[in-house]
């Protein structure tokens, strides 16, 4: 077990210690650092052999999605996510709820299977075919997985061991990020996977999510005892009262769960409506296709009917 004297305490936490905390000693740093080169080589290689790639997808994987984690475990608030319970909850807001949604609207698969050729893309296919990943990625198993696990962490000795162990915690965020890729992959990603349910289904399960965040938050901010039990105020920390702290922390994942579970619901319908649309103009231009070749057959069939009556009798 750590001893928590032996923590050097932040100073109180501000705006400015975002900034003046910046922690880049940590493996996250450097996966997103390699994820992020790799992704551009894959557009840099694109647009060598003249194909195009949305600009679009390459800000939303690089900047609200990769920067996104950075911003909660490499920032500031990395030094403060074991002080304060609000702190931790904002980080796993975002590496659980807002990064993996632009992540997944950067398909960084499709980008891999238009850049990768011979044996590493027939592998990839293969694991992305694969029942493990038909398994983990069918949306009722990748929900359970998602509303399942935060009442795991919280309710158990897992989130003290989190707490106390430097690397069960990083090991936490990285669990933090998978999920929600599982999760949101399958609703709002642009990449190929199998077994994805219309939009529809998609949408009622992004509803039925909300009420697990809602009961999750409210749990935290009516608790009667504090989460992590004497880890907090064993920290000595004067400037801030845990309690307080734990009603906040609360709060932010009762708001925030709530906040991306409606903007993911309106992404769903952006997207079915762009569906529906590409589906019309797809129906009409097959309408037009066999209106054209029933007329092309009508003027065959009326001249081969003009000749026959035109033909001089033997």
């Amino acid at each position: 077990m750590a001893d928590v004297d032996l923590i050097a305490a932040p100073p109180p936490f501000s705006v400015s210690a975002l900034f003046t905390e910046i922690s880049l000693d940590n493996w996250l740093a450097l996966v997103l650092v390699v994820v992020a080169g790799l992704y551009l080589y894959g557009v840099h290689r694109l647009r060598l052999r003249g194909d195009r790639w949305p600009v679009s997808r390459t800000v939303l994987f690089i900047g609200p999605g990769l920067g996104g984690i950075a911003a909660v475990t490499v920032s500031g608030l990395h030094a403060y996510d074991t002080m304060l319970l609000s702190v931790h909850m904002v980080q796993h807001m975002v590496l659980s709820m807002i990064a993996p949604i632009f992540l997944a609207l950067g398909a960084p698969v499709t980008l891999a299977l238009r850049t990768l050729t011979g044996a590493p893309r027939h592998r990839l296919l293969a694991v992305l075919h694969s029942r493990y990943v038909r398994v983990i990625t069918f949306p009722l198993v990748a929900f359970g997985l998602f509303v399942i696990n935060p009442f795991v962490l919280y309710f158990t000795d897992l989130y003290r061991l989190t707490l106390e162990n430097t690397l069960a915690h990083e090991v936490v965020h990285a669990h933090f990020i998978l999920t929600g890729c599982l999760f949101f992959w399958p609703l709002v990603g642009l990449d190929p996977l199998p077994g994805r349910w219309p939009y529809p289904a998609r949408a009622l399960l992004m509803v039925l999510s909300v009420p697990f965040h809602t009961v999750l938050g409210l749990t935290v901010m009516q608790s009667t005892t504090l989460f992590g039990g004497d880890w907090y105020p064993s920290l000595g920390l004067s400037w801030v009262d845990p309690w307080a702290d734990q009603e906040v922390a609360g709060g932010i994942l009762w708001a925030g769960g709530e906040f991306v579970s409606v903007t993911m619901l309106a992404v769903l319908v952006l997207q079915w409506m762009r569906q529906s649309e590409r589906e019309a103009r797809r129906i009409d231009r097959d309408l037009d296709r066999q209106e054209a070749r029933q007329e092309a057959r009508q003027e065959a069939r009326e001249e081969a009917r003009e000749k026959s009556v035109t033909a001089p009798a033997d």
